[in-house]
């Protein structure tokens, strides 16, 4: 007999709907508990994430608020944003608590170690963005600053710069997380991936002259472990796809019907 989800029963519309809505409502309570307990070091916080632009600034300069509300107003917004970010691990536990009862026992294996690493590599790619990119890129801008202008940045639109990157290198470090995906699915094969190598590769260098400064050093910086993260995606998805053609082939043999006395 083949594997069945954990209820069989299924739960009324009405029922599912009044989950969602406990679930959601629990996401929005913890967001705000979190910031509620940041507010009072938001300006620490902003410090703490302009200190890459800061330490490269000239000499004698400083940030800028061109807007009167921008001192209050941005690491307010700033709180709340890392509030969101420290609430994911929460937010895709209620939404494994939500989706979990229709999988099946298979897919549960697989997605709980899809989830934990989808929340690892997305802090690994803003922590990467933090600490290895944003010194190399504040320090070309600083040098590539034409004579007599002054480097001033607002700290709205720094604050909008950053949280751009951070989103687009978080998202990029879930490289291997899509692959898998797409390989479990049934999407694309292992064969074609590997086929597409070569463009992947271009395509990992592109993206890393988009989202850097044009220098070299920066461009490798994010291409390389993003390449890098595709080969890992292709190695999982081998593994994956070799353990449910073997999971088929041992349901395929219990569904067989046992052999009749002659």
């Amino acid at each position: 007999m083949s594997e069945n989800p954990e209820h069989d029963q299924p739960m009324p519309l009405v029922s599912h709907l009044t989950e969602l809505r406990t679930r959601l409502l629990r996401c929005v309570a913890v967001i705000f508990l979190i910031f509620a307990g940041l507010f009072s070091f938001a300006q620490q916080i902003y410090t703490l994430v302009s200190a890459p632009l800061r330490d490269h600034l000239p000499a004698n300069a400083t940030m800028i608020a061109t807007d009167v509300a921008s001192p209050f107003l941005t690491p307010f917004k700033l709180t709340m944003i890392v509030s969101l970010f420290l609430a994911i691990p929460f937010i895709l536990q209620q939404i494994w608590g939500f989706i979990a009862p229709g999988l099946y026992r298979h897919e549960r294996r697989i997605a709980i170690p899809l989830l934990v690493s989808s929340i690892l590599l997305f802090y690994a790619g803003m922590a990467f963005a933090y600490f290895l990119v944003f010194p190399l890129m504040f320090s070309f801008f600083a040098a590539a600053t034409p004579a007599g202008v002054a480097m001033m940045t607002d700290i709205a639109n720094y604050l909008d710069f950053v949280m751009t990157l951070f989103f687009a290198f978080g998202v990029a470090f879930e490289i291997p997380v899509a692959v898998v995906l797409l390989v479990w699915i049934g999407v694309v094969d292992v064969k074609y991936l590997k086929k597409i190598r070569p463009y992947v590769i271009i395509g990992c260098f592109v993206v890393g002259m988009i989202l850097t400064p044009p220098d070299i050093f920066s461009q490798t910086l994010l291409a390389v472990p993003m390449w890098l993260l595709f080969e890992v995606g292709v190695l999982c998805g081998s593994l994956i796809r070799k353990r449910s053609a073997h999971d088929e082939e041992a349901n395929d043999h219990n569904d067989q019907p046992p052999a009749t006395q002659p």
